[in-house]
Formats: structure tokens, C-alpha cells, sequence
């Protein structure tokens, strides 16, 4: 910064001041993205401890149809799920009713009989019985899927589809390999089920939704959220334009509550407000607003590396876990990032199954806007 003598001797000799130029505002850096058709539409969002810092909204929710972006848009948000349900398991290890090292068959008996497969060979004995960390973190060497949930992973009730995996040969021995799983997380769900004798819907929206003031998360989206539903976009054939489409791993009418059930790995819809809440209580430590939903223990074991130390990836409790942040992203492209250092949360929210030209590039030019913006003002 220029001192005021330096200004002077500057005027003095006969020269203006230089002053920087301030950085162009976030919407300002992805409107490119949109005016060049690579981008539909995006809300995104940045949040410290104690607010949040900022909400924007570009493009379109529809790009065919014109309808713009507003930011009360709801999203599926698909595997952004996942550490969602991580906070629902956590809750009850909080509770004194669940570890994480207990095995999966102490409140699940279906999976005392389940196999590993070996090839041509006859199937396995696991060396260990599957640990509730094991499904929560990708190693309980479940597949993503069983092959019951088809077409759609919404399909069957979490019960059926819980039993439909213990039947499922593991495609390893528990703890030696990670290996992505939806299975896994709706395993852990299922056992949330068993616990609290509740629905696992009905536990989210009485534990965590309601209490965190979460109004728009939500598996079936009402009348009203389906109103402010931003559409899935690809690209098209010849990959120069962008097209509406619809989500491939769910049943439609998405607000028919018969025949489509939860999906805990996959299945939430929610807005950049409700995902904001989630992700400042969180980084609080587990309270907001002067309610405590997770002990400051809990947060921290949720969102630290589980995976043994012996394989590369690093995830947690339904979280994964990147250096110092911890988050998750979505099958349609969305994504919540928690910098604790840094004290900032970004929270970027688009449908694309797919992008045109240089549109991934986009998430990545928002989250360096936003911690040049407020990175040091977030603390």
C-alpha cells in the first residue's frame, strides 16, 4: 500500500498514483463461463463460523427454457449425502449406542453368513467381521451397488436393499482395499434404522433437519421445492452446446413418495442455505446457533481420515477428507469444501452431468475467488 509521503513525492513528480485494482466480484468471473455456453447455471455460496459471507446466482436453472438461476434453487445433491448420513451415525456414537469399531452383523444379523468372492473358486470367509467404520469409509470391500437396485438405486426400501448386499459376495477382504460404495453408506444408515427404531427419514428430519433448520432437504421435493428445481444439463451429441436431461439413478415423479425410497448415499435434494447450515455447524465444532448437534470429539473423528494408513485414499465418517479440509462432492457435479485453517466454507451448486468446453473449470475459478475474498475476513 502506498504510504501518503510516497503519494506525495509521486504527485510531485508530475506521476499519478498507482492503486490496484480491485478483483472482479464472483459473479463477474463466472459469467464468462455462462455467456460462452459452457456453464448453465451455478449458486454459489461462501461461509465463515459465524454467517454466512456470501450467495450468488448465475446462469440458468433451465437453459432451454430460459428460467434464471435464483439462489433458493434446490439441487440434488447425490453423494453430498453421504456425510450427511455420517452426521446421523455420529449422533448416536455420541449417544453411547453405536462404535465404530462395532461389527455391521451386531445390529444387522444378515451379514454373520456374508462371503468374499474368489474368482472361479469357492467364496471366501471374511478375515474379520465388516466394522460400522468399515462401511462408512469404503473398505468393508462391499461393491457400489447390488445387482437389485435396478434401473434406479431408489428402487427398494433401505431394508430390502440393505438385505440384498449381505447376500452380495465382497469383492474383497474387509480393510485391505478402498473401494467406492453406496452400499456401504446405506448399510450404515440402515443400522441408524435399527438403533432409533425410526424410519431414516424421519430420523434426519427430526434430528438433524428441523433442529438445524434444514426446511428445504428433503428426499421427495414437495410442490413448492420442485417449483425451484434446477434441471440436469449435458452436453449434446456433437458436444458444442448444452441440453436438459434427467437423473439417471432415480424414479420419476421425484415427489412420489410410493415407489421411490431414500437413498442415504445418494438420494437428498437441498439448497445453498440448508447445505451452509449443515457445514457451519459443523465447523463450529458440532453447534450453531447456540445448539449443540455433535460433540467437538464426534466432528473430529467424523471428519478425520478412517481408511488404514497403508492406502492412499483419505476419507472419514461419510467425509472426505483432503489435507486440512474435509467435504464432498456429487454426482452432478456439486460440492461443499470445509477449510478449518482457513476458517471458510465454499459450497458450489450445479446440475451438469457433464460439461462443455472448459465449464469444470468454473467450480475451480470460484473457490479461488472466494478465498482471495474472504479467506482472512472468515476467522
Amino acid at each position: 500500500m502506498l504510504t501518503a509521503l510516497t503519494a506525495l513525492l509521486i504527485c510531485a513528480a508530475g506521476e499519478k498514483p498507482i492503486h490496484a485494482a480491485p478483483a472482479p466480484s464472483i459473479p463477474a468471473q463466472l459469467q464468462p463461463f455462462v455467456d460462452r455456453g459452457e456453464l448453465a447455471g451455478a449458486v454459489a455460496v461462501v461461509a465463515g463460523k459465524d454467517q454466512v459471507l456470501a450467495v450468488h446466482a448465475v446462469g440458468f436453472a433451465d437453459v432451454t427454457a430460459k428460467r434464471p438461476m435464483k439462489t433458493d434453487a434446490v439441487f440434488w445433491i447425490a453423494s453430498q449425502s453421504k456425510p450427511i448420513t455420517g452426521v446421523a451415525l455420529m449422533i448416536l456414537v455420541d449417544e453411547g449406542k453405536l462404535s465404530l469399531d462395532d461389527p455391521v452383523a451386531k445390529y444387522l444379523p444378515e451379514f454373520k453368513e456374508v462371503m468374499v468372492a474368489n474368482g472361479n473358486e469357492a467364496p471366501l470367509r471374511p478375515t474379520h467381521a465388516i466394522t460400522v467404520r468399515e462401511v462408512m469409509c469404503h473398505t468393508s470391500g462391499m461393491p457400489f451397488k447390488s445387482a437389485a437396485e435396478t434401473p434406479t438405486l431408489d428402487a427398494l426400501p433401505l431394508r430390502e436393499a440393505v438385505l440384498s448386499y449381505a447376500k452380495t459376495p465382497l469383492l474383497q477382504q474387509p480393510g485391505t482395499k478402498y473401494v467406492y460404495s453406496n452400499a456401504g453408506i446405506n448399510t450404515g444408515a440402515r443400522i441408524v434404522e435399527v438403533i432409533s427404531k425410526q424410519s431414516f427419514e424421519a430420523f434426519m428430519d427430526e434430528r438433524l433437519f428441523q433442529p438445524l433448520g434444514m426446511k428445504d432437504t428433503t428426499f421427495w421435493p414437495n410442490a413448492a421445492q420442485m417449483a425451484r428445481l434446477a434441471t440436469p444439463h449435458r452436453p449434446n451429441a456433437a458436444k458444442t452446446a448444452l441440453e436438459t436431461t434427467r437423473i439417471s439413478q432415480m424414479q420419476y415423479p421425484l415427489e412420489n413418495r410410493k415407489g421411490r425410497y431414500p437413498m442415504p448415499a445418494g438420494g437428498l435434494f437441498s439448497t445453498g442455505a440448508d447445505v451452509a447450515r449443515l457445514c457451519r455447524m459443523v465447523l463450529n465444532g458440532g453447534e450453531l446457533d447456540g445448539k449443540r448437534y455433535l460433540s467437538a470429539a464426534a466432528v473430529k473423528q467424523m471428519t478425520s481420515r478412517q481408511t488404514p494408513a497403508a492406502l492412499k485414499e483419505s476419507y472419514g465418517v461419510g467425509w472426505a477428507v483432503t489435507g486440512a479440509s474435509h467435504g464432498h462432492g456429487g454426482a452432478l457435479a456439486t460440492n461443499m469444501s470445509i477449510d478449518p485453517q482457513r476458517g471458510i466454507i465454499t459450497i458450489w451448486l450445479v446440475q451438469h452431468a457433464g460439461f462443455v468446453g472448459d465449464g469444470a473449470k468454473a467450480q475451480g475459478v470460484f473457490r479461488q475467488a472466494a478465498e482471495a475474498q474472504f479467506g482472512a475476513k472468515s476467522r
